[in-house]
């Protein structure tokens, strides 16, 4: 699966831009506030609906323009797609994959797979356990089909349970809820539990080669305690529920820990070993798509050079280019990736105040 053309209007400070795209390498340059992570935003809002730099999709809108429109041609097991995206100044947006109309922006994320490896990735080890349950909900998306359900049905149960809890209801109005929310929960969890199961397989291998030496233990944590019956814990909380007003227990609080040893690996390892790990992660993310379901992840890796020596850089490339994956690479200087490749780049863009310059 691969991007082939991509047409970008108003979107940050690119005006207009029209790429022939290639499968494998695609490297950007250029010097900082050109737009090459623009470029980048832009194939993730066509393939999520929203920015990965904001959560305020109206600001990546050019400044006195009213809206912003993507395109993209795409190409998959001989199968051509046309995807477009227009989003309003007002919070509209309308998307069509081969002309017809899409409601569901779910359909955008299971069309075009998209891993990101940016330098604020660090998040996914250093912030709270929001940024690991999306990592593990990617691939719990994108590998089994009952997930998005039950995980959509999760959240509007705990919404419906949560206004209850805030207005003082007795437990016996929250027990027709609590039913649905137990089963819901359960699946969710399995299908989580089986995803990083299998992700610790493909994940093995990886970090032996950017980590040697290291032995990196991820386990999957469930948000309730895990000798305790989801039904029972909802009945016995239920007057702590009561007295914060939200649920304080269950799926919604998953977690995925990462050790080295008994350490967490934010205190085991440096600032370049977490870089590793985290491009280690999505990597292992993306072999275990094409071997589940044979489609392939498309990387967009921001500022790659950073923070990584030589050596480690050009182990990166090797393991992105093993993928069989299309990736868009950024860097301030082209030799910076070029150098690090055993093979050539597929297409080569150069970025200057927002105008976008093929180079042959």
């Amino acid at each position: 699966m691969s991007l082939t053309r991509l047409h970008i209007d108003t979107f940050r400070n690119i005006s207009s831009a029209q790429l022939s795209l290639g499968e494998g390498i695609n490297l950007i340059y250029g010097p900082n506030g050109s737009g090459k992570t623009s470029l980048l935003e832009a194939i993730y809002f066509l393939g999520m609906g929203r920015s990965f730099r904001s959560h305020l999709s109206q600001r990546v809108i050019q400044y006195n323009e009213e809206q912003l429109t993507l395109f993209a041609q795409l190409s998959s097991n001989e199968q051509q797609d046309k995807i477009g995206l227009r989003r309003l100044k007002n919070g509209d947006i309308q998307v069509k994959i081969n002309g017809e109309n899409i409601k569901r922006l779910s359909v955008l994320a299971d069309t075009l797979p998209i891993q990101v490896i940016t330098p604020e990735s660090f998040s996914l080890l250093f912030e709270g356990p929001k940024s690991r349950r999306q990592f593990i909900d990617w691939g719990a998306f994108h590998t089994d089909p009952h997930f998005y359900q039950a995980w959509s049905n999760v959240r509007r149960i705990l919404k419906q349970r949560n206004q209850l809890l805030k207005n003082n209801s007795p437990y016996y109005t929250l027990q027709v809820w609590d039913k649905e929310l137990v089963k819901y929960a359960q699946l969710v969890t399995e299908i989580r539990s089986q995803y990083i199961d299998s992700l610790n397989e493909q994940l093995k291998g990886i970090i032996e080669e950017f980590l040697p030496r290291i032995e990196v233990k991820v386990s999957f944590t469930r948000g309730w305690d895990s000798k305790t019956e989801y039904a029972g814990l909802l009945e016995a909380q239920y007057q702590r529920d009561l007295s914060i007003g939200y649920t304080i227990s269950g799926p919604h609080k998953a977690d995925l820990r990462l050790r080295v040893g008994n350490v967490p690996v934010q205190d085991a390892l440096s600032r370049g070993q977490l870089k590793l790990l985290v491009c280690a992660l999505r990597i292992a993310q993306g072999k275990l798509l094409k071997q589940q379901t044979n489609k392939s992840s498309i990387y967009l890796v921001d500022d790659l050079p950073s923070e990584l020596d030589a050596q480690h850089r050009k182990l990166l490339l090797q393991q992105l280019s093993d993928t069989g994956a299309q990736v868009f690479v950024t860097a301030i200087e082209p030799a910076a990736i070029v150098d690090s490749l055993t093979t050539a780049v597929s297409k080569m863009f150069h970025v200057e105040h927002g105008c976008v310059t093929q180079i042959e």
